[in-house]
């Protein structure tokens, strides 16, 4: 389980960090690869509810809504458009759905799980001011040093950052889950991927100490900033601002670009999500697609690459 859930924190991350390749028309700033926007698709949605974008050929539309990263756990929204647009549609393409193992790769990823083990806490090994930050940040969830018998600082930032997100009632799967089950309901087709867990907890194994160190801190700045940001962010996405949703806290995603393999597995994602919402412009009628805000609207994103293979993409104003 505890393997299962760190690995699931890191592919999430990863995700939501790395930069787009080739593909795209433009290349992000590896830095902080989702934090230049196409400005043009950042718009204020004109209906109710959160905003849409759609993306249609000749006889097509597939209606793309786009989520926060994070959010509260049953966070609330009006439906009406969405269920509006659930009717009769071909498919729902959701993002993916986190991680299976391959029998034949969980051996390694066993292995590179117990490679990041220790003895020892983790802050035992620490500087006295970061074991203070640390000590803390774990204090105000409630958790013992026990917990975090790890030896590398990336993993113990991300199970730190999921055991605050667990406190404070956060998650990444709403309201996705919420709409796979809208979709189950009306028996709509589900398009939704699922990627290996053995080489993302390879990748954390060879993530330098100092990169993850970088991602520590932080997780920690997070931690002590308080749910305050997602929170208000959630509340702009619920209403269409989409310029207020995209103030989400980035906090540690943003240094997750220099884990090894994060490059490939974004632009595996990305591509996945761009392939399905090509299939579903390939039978007439319309589609509901779902990815998340800054995956959709970055530069070399998901919309981005759509544009520049042809398909007209109109924004939520254009409603």
């Amino acid at each position: 389980m505890k393997l299962a859930r760190l690995a699931a924190a890191l592919s999430f991350s990863l995700a939501m960090a790395a930069p787009a390749l080739a593909q795209g028309p433009a290349k992000p700033d590896p830095n902080d690869p989702d934090a230049t926007l196409v400005e043009e698709l950042v718009v204020t949605g004109r209906l109710p509810g959160p905003a849409w974008w759609r993306v249609s050929d000749a006889d097509t539309t597939v209606y793309v809504l786009g989520v926060p990263s994070v959010a509260p756990k049953r966070q609330e929204w009006d439906r009406m458009i969405f269920e509006r647009r659930l009717e009769g549609a071909n498919s729902v393409i959701l993002p993916f759905n986190g991680l299976r193992v391959r029998l034949a790769g969980a051996p390694g990823a066993v292995f590179s799980y117990l490679r990041l083990k220790s003895g020892h806490p983790f802050e035992d090994n620490l500087d006295p001011a970061t074991r203070a930050r640390f000590a803390a940040a774990r204090g105000r969830l409630g958790e013992p040093a026990d917990r975090y018998k790890t030896n590398h600082p990336l993993a113990a930032g991300l199970m730190l950052i999921n055991d605050y997100r667990d406190k404070e009632g956060l998650t990444t799967t709403d309201p996705t889950k919420l709409i796979k089950y809208l979709a189950q309901r009306k028996k709509v087709r589900i398009v939704q991927r699922a990627y290996d867990l053995g080489p993302l907890l390879g990748a954390v194994t060879r993530t330098s100490p100092a990169a993850g160190r970088t991602c520590l801190d932080e997780v920690l700045h997070e931690v002590e900033a308080g749910p305050g940001g997602t929170l208000a962010a959630s509340r702009a996405w619920a209403t269409g601002d989409v310029a207020g949703a995209l103030e989400a806290e980035r906090s540690y995603e943003r240094c997750l670009a220099v884990t090894p393999g994060a490059l490939a597995f974004d632009n595996r994602v990305k591509s996945d999500l761009v392939a399905d919402i090509q299939t579903a412009l390939k039978a007439p009628g319309h589609a509901i697609a779902v990815a998340p805000l800054r995956t959709l609207l970055a530069q070399g994103g998901v919309l981005d690459r759509l544009r520049a293979a042809g398909y007209t993409v109109k924004t939520p104003g254009e409603e």
